[in-house]
């Protein structure tokens, strides 16, 4: 089974993505950038979902670092954020970003793009 990290810092959030995906993927939830980025020096995931206004590190500075990682470079991050304008968007894509979904998200919208996703990486 497939295995998805999602970082927000909105225990909501979270909760409403993990019930979205778990229907087919292994789900691994955390509140912080810091964490994600600990949790990755020891597992593997196939597909990262990502906040961007978080405390301390944000999105764009998790996704910086991801990529510094050998075990990072290559996982797939979707942006999922309340910020909807388009230089947040196309900084997100200019960063490695395979895709942008703003919330509050479609449940069955974020299915279809992470189901999307999984299949472009295989």
């Amino acid at each position: 089974m497939k295995s998805a990290l999602i970082v927000d810092d909105d225990k909501t959030n979270l909760k409403i993505a993990e019930l979205t995906l778990k229907v087919f993927c292994d789900v691994t939830c955390v509140e912080s950038g810091d964490e994600a980025l600990s949790l990755l020096d020891n597992n593997k995931f196939d597909i990262l979902l990502l906040d961007i206004k978080m405390p301390n590190r944000d999105g764009f500075e998790t996704l910086h670092s991801l990529r510094e990682k050998e075990n990072g470079i290559d996982i797939p991050v979707i942006f999922l954020t309340a910020l909807e304008d388009e230089g947040s968007e196309a900084k997100g894509l200019a960063l490695g970003a395979v895709d942008y979904v703003s919330k509050p998200f479609s449940p069955a919208l974020l299915h279809a793009r992470l189901r999307n996703q999984l299949e472009l990486k295989r």
